[in-house]
């Protein structure tokens, strides 16, 4: 069921095996408008983050230069889940092993948003550090432990989004 109050925000992380314009990323780097139009056309599909290229291959994060990130916000888990395992998404997320290095750390965590706030770099990687340092809870869960909407816990020091002063 679906909460219209909130929305799904999602960042994942990935670490690059090459330069973008190397010959190893060519197929991930030509894929990237094809996915990002599967997904701006999808079913619960609310927003992404973008710099003027179209994409976010060039959005820096954790201030290294191997890393690229993508962030949206999606209606609902399902929303999420439905565009991610089909069509081109699925195919260039089989073959990541061939761009992207592997890495231990949680590079992936989703969390929910007031309906209407798009969450900035900053505050995804905040929950990222928060899942890599507690585990899934109610502020930066995963696919595989989720928590519904509204069931924010507060972090210490830190005022949960929707409460205190707006941006």
């Amino acid at each position: 069921m679906t909460d219209a109050a909130f929305e799904l925000a999602q960042v994942n992380i990935a670490r690059l095996k090459a330069p973008l314009d190397s010959p190893q990323l060519k197929d991930f780097v030509d894929g990237l408008d094809p996915v990002n139009a599967d997904a701006d056309a999808a079913p619960g599909f609310v927003w992404r983050l973008q710099s003027e290229s179209g994409d976010a291959t060039d959005v820096p994060v954790f201030g290294d230069d191997w890393l690229i990130i993508n962030m949206s916000v999606w209606r609902d888990i399902d929303a999420l889940t439905t565009f991610m395992y089909q069509g081109r998404h699925r195919e260039l997320l089989a073959r990541r092993r061939e761009f992207f290095e592997r890495v231990q750390e949680a590079m992936a965590t989703l969390w929910w948003v007031p309906a209407g706030h798009r969450p900035t770099v900053a505050e995804a990687e905040s929950r990222l550090l928060h899942l890599r340092t507690n585990g899934p809870t109610a502020y930066a869960f995963t696919l595989r432990t989720s928590f519904p909407p509204g069931a924010l816990t507060p972090v210490p020091g830190q005022v949960p989004e929707g409460l205190g002063c707006s941006v």
